[in-house]
């Protein structure tokens, strides 16, 4: 290739290449969605002004190795010149990249910022200005970079459009602050894309002085505690070279009075606001006859504020008359939580007593005959025999003997003969409450009659109560139907051999689930008497 040809080809990558600025700082930083390029700086070394070059672009992995990228490594990703471009860029494309010009390198690591819902721009793509109040404010949306694609241009004020045509050029006033976002619109291979370039821009005071000047009331009268400690604060509007400082005549070297350091800040108009903190610990008598002032000054004007402490007036509480209050706050909260807790843990104590006090009786007006219709295995072998002996000995025993219930048991109650769905469906109407003793092998052609009946009762008709007693823990018995587990917790009784005693936890919580009825008084001697025979 002759040495014309040589300057041709690198004047058509030249100017290509030259559309864009090349970027030279390490860490770039880019917003998802919109176009993004990173561009090789040419070398100024003069070896490579006549000669064209190869550029290669590569993106690190996680293990640090260069992977060359080319044209089928993504649909997003393409190559102009010394341009590697991203049509848009997204969080996926973040990392360490790099490119090669013979032996020149040079590396970018790409933060990919993820855009918010609710904001048109990200606080760390934000360029930050500062304007004097009345001078010359100009906000233009320019992009050299895109300049041969952009089509449309919006200009935004705190995400809010500016009417205007996309430029500001006028006399800054305070209210002029803001976030201002150019907002470009590109056009690329047929699909349109927006590029945000955002300017942060603070009006602040000029060169003009005000007449510094304390905030609020000239004189201020402070309550104290004998002992206690006290902040007294002096806020003013003043010129950043003006001085600011507390006067009062004490010995200097007090360690119970120190000042605080400044704290200043550019109001909404322009103007330096500080305030400044003395503090006083441990007041004393000799603290009270002191005058306090807080001024600021320069060399045109002076503004003071005077502070005076005084003793606060208490009415204080007799100090045993204060004692005995919280005692007696404290012992009232004790004792109400102390009955709310034991109210809980003796519910069922607390109501089978009541019963027995008020003689109450819930049978006397319902029409039912029986107080409950016990399910069981009606079958007697040795497998099941204790469910059996429980259901026709022991519970009517204790139930019926001893506390005065009825009950409908089927080898007893029901007629030989007769039609066995109608007679058990009829029982079942007749008795206030179900009480199922479960078992592995309850569930029998007839139990399941008893079962799907009481169920309808219970749930449909809402005319009777159940109570499941479990001779068998309920996680074994998947033949059971669903229905049953809308029973509350409280209307499943467990059943142990080791709890024979009428007065026992099991026989209470039975009766408490029981209908309420008036019966004979307890006898002592028989809360004491096993229910089921010792061996």
């Amino acid at each position: 290739m002759h040495r014309g040809e040589l300057l041709l080809v690198f004047f058509v990558l030249t100017v290509t290449s030259a559309s864009k600025d090349c970027i030279s700082r390490p860490q770039v930083h880019a917003m998802e969605g919109e176009p993004f390029y990173l561009k090789f700086c040419e070398t100024s070394s003069p070896v490579y002004k006549n000669e064209t070059a190869t550029i290669r672009w590569f993106k690190h992995d996680a293990f640090h190795q260069r992977v060359e990228l080319n044209t089928e490594s993504s649909s997003r990703i393409t190559f102009n010149g010394y341009d590697l471009e991203f049509w848009p860029v997204e969080l996926e494309d973040k990392g360490t990249y790099s490119s090669q010009v013979r032996n020149d390198n040079q590396s970018w690591t790409l933060t990919v910022i993820q855009r918010k819902e609710h904001s048109c721009f990200s606080e760390k793509l934000v360029t930050n200005k500062k304007v004097e109040v009345k001078k010359a404010l100009k906000v233009t949306c320019e992009n050299p970079n895109y300049s041969e694609l952009i089509n449309h241009t919006s200009l935004y004020k705190n995400c809010k459009e500016v009417i205007n045509p996309p430029m500001i050029q006028k006399d800054a006033e305070f209210g002029d602050a803001g976030y201002y976002s150019c907002v470009f619109s590109v056009l690329h291979n047929g699909k349109q894309y927006n590029i945000t370039k955002t300017t942060n821009i603070t009006v602040i005071q000029g060169n003009s002085k005000i007449t510094p000047a304390i905030l609020g009331r000239k004189f201020e009268t402070v309550e104290v505690e004998l002992g206690k400690d006290v902040a007294l604060n002096c806020t003013a509007l003043l010129n950043e070279n003006d001085m600011f400082y507390w006067n009062f005549l004490s010995n200097n070297s007090d360690p119970n009075v120190h000042e605080d350091v400044n704290k200043t800040a550019w109001t909404f108009e322009g103007k330096l606001h500080a305030y400044k903190i003395l503090r006083i610990g441990n007041i004393t008598e000799k603290y009270l006859s002191v005058l306090y002032n807080c001024t600021v000054a320069n060399e045109e004007a002076t503004d003071t504020k005077s502070f005076r402490l005084v003793r606060k007036e208490m009415v204080d509480i007799p100090g045993h008359v204060f004692r005995r209050g919280i005692f007696v706050a404290v012992f009232i909260s004790v004792a109400v939580v102390c009955g709310v807790i034991l109210c809980v843990i003796y519910k069922v104590d607390l109501v089978l007593f009541y019963r027995r006090l008020v003689e109450r009786d819930e049978t006397l007006t319902d029409g039912k005959t029986y107080d409950a219709f016990v399910s069981y295995l009606k079958e007697c072998h040795p497998k099941n025999g204790e469910e059996y002996t429980f259901a026709v000995e022991t519970l009517p025993r204790v139930l019926e003997k001893q506390f005065g219930y009825k009950l409908c048991i089927f080898e007893r109650d029901v007629v030989p003969g007769g039609a066995v769905v109608d007679e058990i469906h009829s029982l079942i109407e007749k008795s206030r409450r179900l009480i199922i003793i479960l078992s592995q092998s309850y569930l029998t052609n007839q139990t399941r009659l008893e079962l799907e009946s009481g169920l309808h009762e219970a749930l449909v008709e809402r005319k009777i109560k159940i109570i499941l007693i479990e001779f068998t823990p309920t996680n074994s018995c998947t033949f059971l139907p669903p229905s049953l587990k809308l029973l509350k917790p409280y209307r499943v009784l467990k059943w142990k051999a080791d709890s024979p005693s009428y007065n026992s936890r099991f026989w209470k919580n039975l009766l408490y689930l029981m209908p309420a009825k008036a019966i004979k008084p307890w006898r002592e001697e028989s809360e004491a008497l096993p229910v089921l025979s010792e061996p």
